[in-house]
C-alpha cells in the first residue's frame, strides 16, 4: 500500500512547476522532477546517480545551497543561486534547501527551485537596450555556424573521484576565462573531453573550435596548416587560411604540443604575444582573436629536461594547468564508468549485458589499465559486439586479462613453452604500444625502442 502512495506521490511531483531535487548523504542525484530537468536541460536518465557537482560544474560544495545545507544541518530558505549548466548556459534560481533525517543521522537533501532565468535575462536586456541608445555606432555581429566542431560537455566527464570533481570544477572556472590552458595525461585518459568542455561553457561557445595534433605533421606543413599561406611562398600554394583564421572568435587545441618543431614552437609564442599571424610567404599581418588550449601526454618534466618544449612558452600557456588522472590513479570509478560503458553499447548493439561478474571486478580492479578510459571502454565495446550474454565472465575477457597471460596453465599446473610465453607477451607488449600511440606505428616503436620496420614485421607475423 505504502508503495502505491509514494508512486503516486512521485508522479504528482512532475505536474509542479517549481524544480525538486533530491540527493543522499554522498551527494548523489536521486529524484529530479519533471521542472528541474527541464530548466537546467538535463534528462533524467543523464542525472539520476551522478553527483550532483557532476552535472553542475560551476558549482563547489561551498556554492551549492543543497550540499550547504547537508553540510552544516541546516535550512536555506528562498536563497538565489546562479550557476551555468553543462550546455553553457546561464541559470538563475531561488532555492529552498533542507537537510533530510533518519533520527539524528543525515541521510539526504531536499531542494525546491524557481526558475527566475527569464526574469533576470529580460531585466538584462532592459538595460544593455538603453546602454544601446546612447552608442553611436553598431557592430555587426558574424553569423556562427551551430556545429562548433565538438562532441562534448562537462555532463559526458564520467566520475564521481573526488580528484576528478575538483579538476571538473577547475575545468569550469578555466572555461569562464580567455587564459591559455595547458593539460596533461596520459594517452586514453579524456583529456579532450575537458577540452570540448571547456570551450562549450565559455563565450565562445558559437565560435568555431579547431584541434590539431602537432605530432601528426611534418614541421613545414604543419606551419602552412597553423598560419595559413599565400600563392607562390612555395610549390603548389595558394591564397589560403590557417587554422588561427578559422578559429578566430573561437578556440583552437594543440595536441601534443610538446611535437612542435621549435622553431615553430617560437612563431605560436610571438602569435600568443602579438595576437597577430602572418601567413607563409605573406608580408602582412592579420589580427586573430582565438584561446589556446594544449595538451600534453608525457612527464612534463622530461619534456622540460629534453627542451621539447620551450621555456618561455610553457609559460605562456601554462597559465591555467591541470593534469587528468590515469584510471589506475582512480579505480574507484572503475564500477560507475563500467556500468555507463555497458549501457552505451547495449543501445549500439542491441545487447542485453547487465553487469560484470565479481571475479571480473577483482581482475579490473587488479589491472593497471595502460590505455585507462579508452582501453576499458573499447574493451567491453568489444565484448558487447562478440557475445550475446547478461554477465561478463572471465572467459570473455580479451587474452591479456586471463591468468594464461603469464605463461602459467592453472588447470593443471604446467608451465606453458617458452617460446609460446614469451610470443604472448610480445603481442601484449605491441598492442599496449600501438594502444597507447592511437595505433601510431612510428611512435609506438619509439616506445618500444625497436626499429619501425621491425615493428611492422613483428605486427603481420603475430597477426595483430
Amino acid at each position: 500500500m505504502k508503495e502505491k502512495y509514494y508512486d503516486a506521490i512521485i508522479n504528482i511531483l512532475d505536474y509542479i512547476d517549481e524544480g525538486i531535487q533530491i540527493v543522499d548523504e554522498k551527494g548523489r542525484i536521486v529524484y529530479y522532477n519533471k521542472a528541474a530537468r527541464v530548466h537546467d536541460g538535463i534528462e533524467d536518465e543523464e542525472a539520476i546517480g551522478r553527483h550532483i557537482l557532476e552535472i553542475y560544474p560551476s558549482l563547489t560544495f561551498d556554492t551549492s545551497t543543497i550540499l550547504k545545507s547537508m553540510q552544516t544541518l541546516t535550512s536555506i530558505m528562498n536563497k538565489e543561486q546562479e550557476f551555468v549548466n553543462y550546455k553553457g548556459d546561464k541559470i538563475s534560481t531561488i532555492n529552498s534547501s533542507l537537510p533530510i533525517r533518519s533520527g539524528k543521522k543525515i541521510i539526504g537533501a531536499i531542494e525546491i527551485s524557481k526558475n527566475i532565468t527569464t526574469v533576470r535575462e529580460l531585466s538584462e536586456k532592459i538595460v544593455d537596450l538603453q546602454s544601446e541608445l546612447y552608442k553611436p555606432k553598431f557592430k555587426n555581429k558574424k553569423k556562427k555556424d551551430k556545429n562548433n566542431g565538438t562532441s562534448f560537455t562537462f555532463v559526458d566527464i564520467i566520475g564521481q573521484n573526488k580528484e576528478m570533481l575538483k579538476l571538473k570544477t577547475l575545468a569550469f572556472k578555466a572555461s569562464q576565462t580567455d587564459s591559455p590552458v595547458l593539460i596533461g595525461g596520459s594517452t586514453g585518459t579524456g583529456k579532450e573531453l575537458f577540452v570540448h568542455s571547456i570551450h562549450n561553457s565559455s563565450t565562445r561557445k558559437d565560435s568555431p573550435f579547431i584541434a590539431q595534433n602537432c605530432a601528426a605533421l611534418p614541421a613545414n606543413l604543419l606551419e602552412s596548416i597553423l598560419f595559413g599561406s599565400v600563392k607562390g611562398s612555395f610549390t603548389g600554394a595558394n591564397d589560403r587560411p590557417g587554422l588561427f583564421e578559422l578559429a578566430d572568435g573561437g578556440t583552437l587545441f594543440l595536441d601534443e604540443i610538446n611535437s612542435m618543431p621549435l622553431e615553430l614552437q617560437a612563431k605560436l609564442l610571438r602569435v600568443l604575444q602579438d595576437k597577430k599571424i602572418r601567413r607563409v610567404g605573406g608580408a602582412k599581418t592579420i589580427d586573430v582573436d582565438v584561446r589556446i588550449v594544449a595538451a600534453y601526454n608525457s612527464n612534463l618534466k622530461d619534456i622540460l629536461e629534453k627542451k621539447e618544449l620551450r621555456r618561455d612558452l610553457f609559460y605562456r600557456l601554462n597559465v591555467i594547468s591541470m593534469t587528468v588522472p590515469d584510471l589506475k590513479d582512480r579505480k574507484d570509478d572503475l564500477p560507475i564508468l563500467l556500468d555507463f560503458f555497458i549501457e552505451k553499447h547495449n543501445k549500439k548493439n542491441n545487447k542485453f549485458i547487465k553487469e560484470v561478474s565479481t571475479e571480473v571486478m577483482e581482475i579490473f580492479m587488479k589491472y593497471e589499465w595502460p590505455g585507462n578510459v579508452r582501453e576499458l571502454e573499447h574493451v567491453i565495446e568489444g565484448i558487447s559486439s562478440i557475445y550475446d550474454i547478461d554477465i561478463i565472465r572471465e572467459e570473455h575477457l580479451p587474452y591479456h586479462f586471463t591468468e594464461n597471460n603469464l605463461g602459467i596453465n592453472t588447470s593443471n599446473g604446467k608451465i606453458e613453452p617458452l617460446n609460446k610465453a614469451l610470443e604472448r607477451k610480445e603481442k601484449e607488449l605491441i598492442l599496449t604500444a600501438l594502444n597507447k600511440t592511437d595505433g601510431n606505428v612510428s611512435r609506438a616503436a619509439e616506445l618500444l625502442e625497436i626499429p619501425r620496420q621491425t615493428l611492422q614485421y613483428r605486427i603481420k607475423k603475430l597477426d595483430i
